[in-house]
């Protein structure tokens, strides 16, 4: 095996196996590890045919002690059920999820990047739906498939800056509809909108889709932004001023929207904890994007992206150019350093959030 692992982008890697496990009438079978990388189903699978499928992203990390730590896999074994429940789907169970995905580790032992060079293992747990049927409805058998790939960052780069464009004109998922949870059609949804940022230079930050005032996600990110206490959120004036460093000891407030269709991300609930323990003040609530002239730091988070600062956004409809920073700020930093002292070991885990193996 040959593969420059400090030049891994976010791509599929084959890994030697994958392991599935299937569900018939309510009863999960043990899962196993195989070489087959192809499905086997039905052309009127529910899948297939009424899009019953869910998702799930984790990464191992090889720390900086050799060990190799998987992160918080828990939490993406619950978030999986949660999506599973709202498609009428039969939930992996939490033991059945952790042993797939440690043996898709074990299996794959050889693709676990080394430590620095900014690669990780990549879990993709896939639940589908494989039910033949052309009724509407759910089905009642479904195949749960961890897929393992070494990559390298989202954007390419590594740690810096992204600039992007908001979208008032495409909705990636209603406010009682399926964006809270994991579910491939919010992605397939949100193809108009970022297809025709990325076309323009940009990612593309959605909003929410009732009102338009509102930001909701970025790209398939959650959004934090940070500021001093006492900025004022009502923003009078176009003109928007670049923001100005902050002072790392002040009071940092750290806000992160809330909605009922935006998917709960594992990394920015870790960041908000991270956030809180060093004394920022953590706020989700709505987020009009005309904030944004407050923010002095603002970023995607994900685990596809860890944390990726934002410098700038544009808004067309208002002809507004929000100049957020030129460079990732003392803040952002000093989050995305702390959750990844974590996951490489190189801090004492006190969260508990990592499975050594």
């Amino acid at each position: 095996m040959n593969i420059n692992w400090s030049a891994l982008g976010f791509h599929y890697t084959e890994p030697d196996y994958i392991v599935r496990a299937a569900c018939h009438d309510g009863v999960w079978e043990q899962p196993y590890a195989t070489k087959d990388k192809y499905l086997h189903l039905h052309v009127s699978a529910t899948c297939i045919q009424y899009g019953q499928e869910a998702f799930e992203g984790l990464k191992a990390f090889r720390g900086v002690d050799g060990k190799i730590r998987i992160f918080r896999w828990q939490e993406n074994a619950k978030r999986l059920q949660r999506s599973a429940k709202a498609l009428y789907m039969t939930p992996p169970p939490m033991d059945l999820f952790g042993d797939a995905i440690r043996l898709a580790l074990l299996k794959n032992l050889r693709f676990v990047p080394p430590y620095e060079t900014g690669a990780t293992l990549y879990f993709r747990p896939l639940l589908i739906g494989t039910t033949p049927r052309l009724g509407v409805g759910p089905g009642r058998d479904f195949e749960l498939i961890i897929i393992p790939s070494p990559i390298g960052p989202y954007y390419p780069g590594k740690f810096h800056c992204t600039s992007f464009i908001v979208n008032r004109h495409v909705d990636r998922a209603a406010p009682l509809g399926t964006g809270q949870f994991k579910v491939g059609g919010n992605y397939a949804a949100s193809f108009r909108g970022t297809e025709a940022a990325h076309a323009q230079g940009y990612d593309c930050l959605f909003t929410d889709a009732k009102t338009h005032k509102y930001i909701d996600e970025c790209s398939a990110a959650n959004f934090i932004g940070i500021r001093e206490s006492g900025q004022s959120p009502k923003v009078e004036s176009q003109k928007v001023p670049t923001g100005t460093p902050i002072n790392v000891e002040s009071r940092i407030e750290y806000l992160t929207p809330r909605s009922s269709a935006i998917l709960p991300s594992i990394t920015n609930d870790s960041l908000m904890k991270l956030a809180r323990k060093m004394g920022m003040k953590v706020i989700r609530r709505h987020i009009p994007v005309e904030e944004l002239a407050t923010f002095s730091e603002a970023a995607a988070c994900g685990t596809a992206c860890v944390l990726s600062p934002i410098d700038k956004v544009i808004d067309p409809d208002k002809g507004v150019t929000y100049h957020i920073c030129d460079e990732p700020g003392p803040i952002v930093s000093r989050l995305y350093k702390a959750l990844q002292d974590i996951q490489y070991g190189r801090v004492r885990d006190t969260h508990h959030w990592c499975e050594v193996i």
